[in-house]
């Protein structure tokens, strides 16, 4: 672990993974480049703080409660006030501890007064007032995800809902959300580090849109950058899968989903749903799953922007193919001649 300086503490990274979820954004971040975690982790980028990542991931030296030097030790250690700053991270949804008679939902190691499981939500209370920011990673820990359907018997919800959508750090800052089922790695990743420099001072407020996802990478639809974007515009779209032609008559959301992932790929800029040809199922939106189900079945309005879609893009197609045939071929003066045939005109 980096040592303490006078003139500029260490961040603790805790990442807690106690919640309603499947790890899936602990093992996309392990593919993520830019930048890597690694890079992140070891300081190897310009102007970051010193840092220590406390992730049960890679925590694997001393067992959760044994050894000398245990790993829910640092949890602990920041709610009794002895970490001066540190950065929240939760993934998987949080259940309502409030509704159950016995027992508990989930928890994250053990209470040390009583030896009994500590619940994610007491985690939740204990160190959110004391962290520097509070990173909710993965749709289940932003917005409830899968646990949080209709139905479901826990009260599951996201971090927003649990703290206050208006909740903020005692460094000023909101709640920062990366959605995602799981969260795209170079999206988390590219987040944790601008919370870094945040953190140090040599960023600003990180912005964030109206659901508390950050603006540069949920700006747009997907379908505003899908490679399939055109096919639409042109009314045509894809019957059955492994068509090229755009997919929303399959069922895909992309039009009016905020997620990147088509325009940045997967790793290293390849990949991602519609780019392999699956459906955008939206797992980036407050209202996934309930909003977006029945998968796979054309979504209400795309029946009737594709239907319009069709009509005008009968005649766009028409005028596009007139304008191909005459572009698709080279000048008429580009042939072996006795003259010349360029309308050049000498001037001496």
């Amino acid at each position: 672990m980096p040592a303490e300086t006078d003139t500029e503490p260490v961040v603790h990274l805790l990442w807690i993974n106690g919640g309603l979820g499947c790890d899936g954004e602990s093992v996309a971040l392990t593919a993520a480049t830019q930048p890597s975690i690694e890079d992140i982790a070891l300081g190897a980028l310009p102007g970051l703080p010193p840092l220590a990542v406390h992730w049960p991931l890679i925590d694997f030296e001393c067992g959760p409660e044994q050894g000398a030097d245990s790993f829910i030790e640092w949890w602990h250690k920041a709610d009794r006030g002895e970490l001066e700053r540190f950065v929240l991270v939760v993934e998987g949804s949080i259940p309502n501890e409030a509704i159950k008679k016995e027992g508990y939902w989930s928890g994250f190691g053990n209470n040390p007064e009583t030896g009994q499981p500590m619940t994610t939500s007491e985690w939740l209370d204990r160190l959110t007032p004391r962290a520097v920011a509070v990173l909710a990673v993965g749709t289940c820990a932003t917005y409830g995800g899968i646990h949080a359907m209709a139905g479901n018997p826990t009260g599951a919800m996201g971090v927003p809902d649990y703290l206050g959508w208006d909740w903020k750090s005692r460094a000023g800052i909101p709640i920062v959300c990366v959605p995602g089922c799981p969260s795209h790695p170079d999206n988390l990743s590219e987040t944790i580090l601008y919370l870094l420099y945040q953190i140090a001072g040599v960023a600003p407020m990180i912005p964030l849109d109206e659901a508390l996802r950050p603006n540069w990478l949920f700006g747009m639809t997907v379908h505003e950058g899908c490679d399939r974007a055109g096919f639409y515009e042109q009314g045509e779209f894809a019957k059955e899968y492994g068509s090229p032609k755009c997919l929303v008559k399959l069922g895909c959301w992309g039009p009016v989903v905020k997620c990147n992932v088509p325009k940045r790929g997967w790793i290293n800029g390849v990949g991602g749903c519609p780019n392999v040809g699956g459906i955008c199922i939206a797992c980036t939106m407050p209202g996934f799953p309930d909003k977006f189900m029945p998968f796979m079945d054309t979504p209400p309005g795309a029946r009737v922007s594709s239907a319009a879609s069709g009509m005008y893009g009968t005649v766009i197609r028409a005028l596009r193919g007139f304008t191909m045939r005459t572009a698709d071929s080279e000048p008429r003066w580009r042939t072996k001649s006795d003259e010349l045939l360029t309308g050049y005109k000498a001037t001496w």
